[in-house]
């Protein structure tokens, strides 16, 4: 298990959960599957894993719930998984800090994709290797009372620390490689979730909301039909 990913997945359906399970095997992850979400905690607690899959309507502990007490103790990628595409589960699994979601049902092969995407943006924003140079490597930039260490990976405000999931930190990194200018969602989708095709863009209204809390709400300013710019 040491030189595998480790998935934690939380499902209450047990041919979904044993499905999914042997799927995600067969690609090469060690998969810890749950049945409930105090179950889950107990697991995350336990194994530290690499990234988790919670299921939204799960007993004992619902699946948005375990997200925000996963949050609470680590910056681990979390997918939220659900069987309906509602607009009430989708915001509330990514406003209690999920890094993305997906619908049920789902492909195998999509859902590895999905996976792989998210640690993929662990990785870069955690100074791991990236397969591509990003803007600015290895500079500090300033907007304002707002500093963005982009080779150190770290973001201060007014001196401050802030602390931003993996996600919210190559959201940040995309709007301070082009301060002023207007990025649409779907191109943020494209470089961030690496979306391939068409996707939705609550995810990205919610990531800009969270990421606003933090910098500050006046810094990322939304131009209406068109995106979001970070005032330089």
């Amino acid at each position: 298990m040491a030189d595998q990913t480790h998935v934690l997945f939380v499902e209450d359906d047990d041919v979904i959960r044993e499905a999914t399970q042997l799927a995600l095997e067969r690609d090469g992850f060690a998969v810890t599957a749950m049945p409930d979400g105090l179950a889950g905690l107990e697991a995350f607690r336990a194994d530290r894993p690499d990234i988790a899959l919670l299921d939204v309507m799960v007993p004992g502990l619902d699946g948005v719930s375990l997200c925000r007490r996963i949050r609470d103790e680590s910056m681990v990628p979390v997918i939220m998984l659900s069987a309906r595409a509602d607009a009430i589960d989708v915001v509330l699994g990514l406003e209690a800090g999920a890094d993305d979601y997906v619908t049920k049902p789902f492909d195998s092969a999509v859902l590895v994709a999905r996976i792989r995407a998210v640690l993929r943006r662990f990785g870069r924003a955690n100074g791991g290797r990236k397969d591509t140079a990003e803007p600015g490597d290895g500079g500090v930039l300033a907007f304002g009372e707002l500093e963005v260490d982009t080779g150190g990976m770290e973001v201060r405000r007014a001196g401050h620390p802030v602390a931003l999931t993996p996600t919210e930190m190559r959201l940040l990194l995309e709007f301070s490689a082009a301060p002023g200018t207007v990025l649409s969602r779907d191109k943020l989708l494209e470089r961030v979730w690496e979306y391939g095709w068409g996707g939705d863009t609550r995810v990205v209204d919610v990531h800009v909301q969270r990421l606003r809390t933090k910098i500050g709400q006046d810094r990322i300013e939304t131009v209406r039909g068109f995106g979001y710019k970070l005032k330089a």
